[in-house]
């Protein structure tokens, strides 16, 4: 199936029943090969009409959790267990997950910050063009699975938007109940950037969206590998798409919202972190956060950081080197919004 600005191919039909495993394959010329492709690996499970889902990990190529659950998931699932379709891309940056990086080596593309992407552009945003255009644009359903990457260890959670059209809202939750974290971060998806994400894509194509964050620190997370798996299937069972046994949530998903600037703590010296909280504490208002300590001058004293807001710490920066203007901490308050209750 090929959208006709797109120069991605693939030889998988997606309205085909049945399971197929293949390749997205977009150009890309360079020195070591001229007509050279990058591919991406791809699996589609159809059994007739019914929920269309589109499970996607890898979007940044150091977040392990989610990768493995949906390669697990791809060599699973049969088409006997599946109504409708669900379409699995594990590693839907594969350039950035074969070098472990947050980008793409190819082209320096954060998948992440590049939608809707270009038909004409670089490899990520070729990507990016074909996720919004041609994959979403037939799906009903996405999960997009984050975890923090080399530069954050977070508090094992989902992400949402409460904006939109009221039924898809009302949807959102429901998904987001039924996949079960023990923490979301709800937003109304206007925080800087956010416009060019897998999640404002959905948006713009009318899809239900979940995004996670499932560990961090460029290691694997048996706590966020589990969340992955089981509230994966959990979704798939809830909305109809996946006939086998989900794990039970047992446990009430607590929202959270991130509401501005002083939700975060940056670095204002160069140096070397040292925290002195960790994802899931509550902290108060200029309560000490870390100190960042100066090799250059290291008979200073080192600049001490302190939390804006009282809150609950979801994630903090991961490694200790730390530059001006890195964050260290992010914090949640608890969701007033409508759908709270």
């Amino acid at each position: 199936m090929v959208d006709k600005r797109s120069r991605v191919s693939t030889d998988i039909d997606f309205e085909r029943d049945g399971k197929q495993t293949g390749y997205l394959s977009l150009p890309f010329s360079r020195h070591a090969s001229a007509y050279g492709r990058v591919l991406l690996p791809i699996v589609s499970i159809r059994n007739g009409t019914g929920p269309r889902v589109l499970l996607v990990a890898g979007n940044h190529g150091d977040e392990y959790e989610g990768q493995i659950a949906l390669m697990r998931l791809a060599r699973e699932l049969t088409p006997d267990q599946v109504r409708g379709r669900i379409v699995i891309m594990p590693a839907a940056n594969l350039p950035a997950v074969e070098a472990a990086n947050r980008v793409s080596p190819l082209d320096g593309g954060n998948l992440n910050r590049l939608f809707p992407g270009e038909p004409e552009g670089g490899p990520t945003t070729m990507i990016a063009h074909y996720i919004e255009h041609v994959l979403l644009a037939i799906s009903d359903y996405v999960i997009d699975l984050h975890s923090g990457g080399s530069s954050l260890e977070y508090l094992p959670c989902a992400l949402i938007r409460d904006s939109g059209a009221p039924d898809r809202v009302e949807k959102t939750f429901a998904a987001m109940r039924a996949f079960g974290a023990p923490v979301t971060y709800v937003t109304d998806g206007r925080n800087a950037g956010a416009e060019r994400t897998l999640a404002a894509a959905a948006d713009r194509q009318g899809v239900v969206a979940i995004t996670t964050e499932l560990g961090g620190g460029a290691t694997l997370k048996q706590a966020g590998l589990n969340l992955a798996e089981g509230g994966v299937r959990r979704l798939l069972r809830h909305v109809g798409a996946w006939r086998g046994n989900a794990p039970p949530n047992g446990h009430a998903t607590r929202l959270l919202a991130v509401e501005g600037l002083d939700y975060y703590v940056f670095a204002t010296e160069e140096g070397v972190f040292e925290p002195v909280a960790i994802p899931g504490d509550a902290v108060r208002e200029g309560q000490l956060a870390g100190y960042v300590h100066l090799p250059h001058a290291p008979w200073r004293e080192p600049e001490t950081v302190a939390f804006r807001r009282s809150g609950l710490v979801i994630c903090r920066r991961f490694p200790c080197a730390t530059k001006r203007g890195d964050c260290l901490y992010q914090i949640a308050t608890d969701y007033k919004g409508a759908q709270a209750a």
